[in-house]
């Protein structure tokens, strides 16, 4: 059956195909160490054979982004996660002991980790390799049958990720289901055993809505405004080039991407340089560039020019960084005098639009982050450790980078999820494997019942017992 379903009635289409990923399971319920490592594998060897296909995809469907940003943010991560995963597995999936305390001897208590059954995952388009791989590799690592909601913005990737999937996983095992906005809250209503959904804070509240009526575990990675914070004491050459990094890869359409910066205003105008420049090695030029990701499509490109001239209109200073846009390359702009009524600093900018706002001490930048919805990633760029703590103590967000950005994400043993707005539930790694698993508690007795001193009619042995317990 073909996964790309017709507008007027996906649902029954989609019903079907969850049907056969659960009868299947229910055929072998606890997938064994080597079947899982052998999907495991199959899927490494397929990232590795096709990734010039799969970056060239990509390419097409943004209208131009450098091959090797995808390999290396995306096909490289996702290798690196396959690699982990494969070697810590045994590990994970043996059951843990917990310790029985004396009222419940003679016996044994574990953890059992399930599988959970049929995993559905929503993936966005701005890296629809690696944001589809990491829950598709969590998934089968814990055992469980996948099916994935490619998005209907990258065309080229989603196509060929399903072909690829296609030829290396039975239907039963692993699916891909292609459509428009009306499939995909269609999937998102079916009664999976776990969902999760990666994209804008607006479209998770329907997600949720929608998994409410089937009682679906939720996992949801989002975004939000993940700020940035230069110290007083920080050579600004270094903070600069690195949130520069984190800004222009991708053209910021990044969940964790820095959305605004708060440098110190002492310190402002020569950040603002130094930054400048960080770009201008990055980029010298705007023009035919290959390394220069384009927006997506004219719709998110309407949308970011929209923050633009709302910004100008109501005060902000544009300083563009390159003369004039390309087809859908769009200048990436630093945005100075910027107010909380401007919709660049209401919503996840998801470009490469920076704003740049001063501050006088650190609890004032402290205050200003605590006094906004919390981010899915939060960035201190000092090298002073009290100070760094400070920041790490007295914020939240989903995940902290120190005198980086970005990277955290790719690092196999760190969790990655949000906090509130920014998201909820972790995955990848080690929690990725318990995300997607049951913890079954198992207690486990011997044929002599000790228990049976608990059992009415209660008497003089009981009071004994109960005496002996509870006065220490």
């Amino acid at each position: 059956m073909s996964a790309i379903f017709s507008s007027d009635a996906p649902d029954d289409q989609l019903s079907a195909l969850l049907q056969r990923q659960r009868e299947a399971f229910q055929a072998a319920p606890m997938p064994s160490l080597d079947t899982r490592l052998s999907q495991l594998k199959k899927l490494r060897t397929l990232l590795a054979n096709e990734q010039d296909a799969l970056a060239e995809a990509v390419s097409q469907d943004f209208g131009n982004r450098s091959r090797d940003e995808t390999l290396f943010a995306e096909i490289l991560p996702s290798l690196q996660s396959l690699d982990h995963v494969c070697k810590h597995l045994r590990r994970w999936m043996k059951p843990s002991r917990r310790r029985l305390g004396l009222a419940f001897q003679p016996g044994s208590a574990q953890v059992f980790y399930q599988p959970l059954g049929v995993v559905g995952a929503l993936v966005p388009w701005n890296y629809p390799i690696f944001l589809s791989i990491g829950p598709l590799l969590g998934a089968l690592a814990a055992g469980n049958r996948v099916m994935l909601k490619m998005s209907e913005a990258t065309p080229a990737t989603s196509q060929l990720l399903k072909a690829l999937l296609a030829r290396t996983f039975p239907e039963e095992q692993v699916a891909v289901v292609l459509g428009e906005a009306e499939v995909g809250a269609a999937f998102s209503a079916l009664p999976f055993d776990h969902l999760l959904f990666t994209g804008a804070t607006s479209i998770a509240r329907h997600i949720l809505h929608a998994a409410a009526d089937n009682l679906t575990p939720v996992t949801l990675e989002l975004g939000g405004k993940s700020p940035a914070i230069v110290s007083s004491t920080v050579p600004l050459a270094d903070a600069a080039e690195r949130i520069a990094f984190g800004k222009t890869m991708n053209a910021g359409q990044t969940c964790v991407a820095p959305d605004y910066v708060l440098v110190p205003e002492a310190r402002l105008q020569e950040f603002v340089s130094a930054y400048r420049a960080a770009v201008g090695r990055f980029y010298p030029q705007l023009k035919d560039n290959p390394d220069y990701t384009s927006i997506i499509n004219p719709r998110q490109l309407a949308r970011l020019n929209s923050y633009l001239e709302d910004a100008q209109a109501k005060g902000a200073q544009l300083l563009p960084l390159f003369d004039g846009a390309q087809d859908r390359r769009l200048p990436h702009t630093l945005l100075l005098d910027v107010s909380d009524d401007m919709q660049v600093m209401q919503e996840e900018i998801f470009g490469p639009l920076l704003p740049i706002i001063p501050y006088r001490q650190i609890e004032d930048a402290i205050r200003y982050i605590n006094a906004r919805p919390r981010p899915l990633a939060l960035y201190y760029f000092g090298y002073e450790q009290a100070e760094q703590q400070r920041v790490v103590e007295q914020t939240h967000s989903g995940g902290v980078g120190i005198n980086e950005t970005l990277l955290h994400v790719a690092v196999c043993d760190l969790p990655f999820g949000g906090i509130g707005p920014s998201g909820m539930g972790h995955y990848h790694g080690h929690e990725g494997f318990l995300t997607f698993s049951k913890a079954k508690a198992v207690l486990r007795k011997p044929r002599y019942n000790a228990t049976r001193v608990l059992y009415p009619p209660y008497g003089t042995a009981l009071q004994k017992w109960l005496r002996k317990l509870l006065i220490r």
